[in-house]
């Protein structure tokens, strides 16, 4: 079988602050007077080299959503979440296009299941020098039930998802409709936050590019099955359908589709 197996730093990993679990911890995102390894700033948006690379053969980096560290993207204007994914996307396509790495991935963790170890809202760009990239995802992933669709951009429930359950698709049909893109995102991300499960608690956004064109998928975190882990069994919820009417009974009730 084919893999991208990649070398995790572990001393360098029981090193990495933490205040999700432990909430009386700093945060390091908050001392904004003391972050080094500034890239780029756009307002309040920072992009910075991350301090603990753990990821050998990578080059990690953090953008850093806002100033308010108890926020997430529920609660961002439009005006500021179109400039958060402009930001991120661009700096994204630099990398790629810098010709130093093989892979670029962007990616986004928030919540206890997520994966992330840091409550305040922030992406990950991380780019591999040796990493295989049609490993990383598998078109099929981004096929569904259109919720809604504007701009050109398909927005919709995953018919074949990677892990299981309800993950949302952002799926453009040309690279220009990024505010559209982050439109949905946030839609996606309030959707999952607010109106889906009241366990749920942790998401993930996932960032691809196939023929130079951007998707995303928006995925809740739950402990993930053991089938999944195990064997590879993903699952398809049988309310598939019930869940697209609720997004559009919700966030496009008498908008054009």
């Amino acid at each position: 079988m084919e893999i991208n197996l990649i070398g995790f730093n572990t001393a360098i990993g029981r090193k990495k602050p933490e205040n999700i679990i432990n909430q009386t911890a700093a945060c390091p995102f908050c001392d904004r007077d003391n972050l080094s390894g500034i890239i780029d700033t756009d307002g309040d948006l920072i992009l910075l080299k991350n301090k603990y690379n753990v990821i050998e053969g990578a080059d990690q980096f953090v953008l850093i959503e806002g100033k308010v560290c108890h926020s997430d993207m529920p609660d961002y204007s439009a005006e500021h979440m179109h400039r958060l994914i402009r930001f991120g996307v661009r700096h994204w396509q630099k990398m790629q296009d810098s010709g130093k790495y093989e892979t670029v991935i962007f990616f986004k963790n928030f919540g206890p299941m997520s994966g992330g170890t840091l409550r305040h809202p922030h992406m990950q760009i991380v780019g591999f020098h040796s990493l295989t990239e049609h490993l990383t995802f598998d078109p099929m992933e981004f096929q569904g039930l259109t919720i809604h669709e504007e701009n050109g951009v398909d927005f919709n429930i995953s018919t074949c998802p990677r892990i299981g359950f309800s993950e949302f698709n952002i799926v453009p049909k040309t690279a220009e409709p990024l505010d559209t893109v982050a439109d949905d995102i946030q839609i996606a991300v309030d959707y999952l936050m607010n109106h889906f499960n009241k366990r749920c608690n942790s998401y993930n956004i996932f960032f691809y590019q196939e023929h130079g064109i951007l998707r995303a998928k928006v995925m809740p975190r739950f402990a993930t099955s053991p089938l999944f882990i195990g064997y590879n069994i993903r699952f398809r919820p049988s309310n598939l359908e019930d869940l697209r009417d609720d997004v559009r009974r919700i966030y496009f009730d008498g908008k054009p589709s």
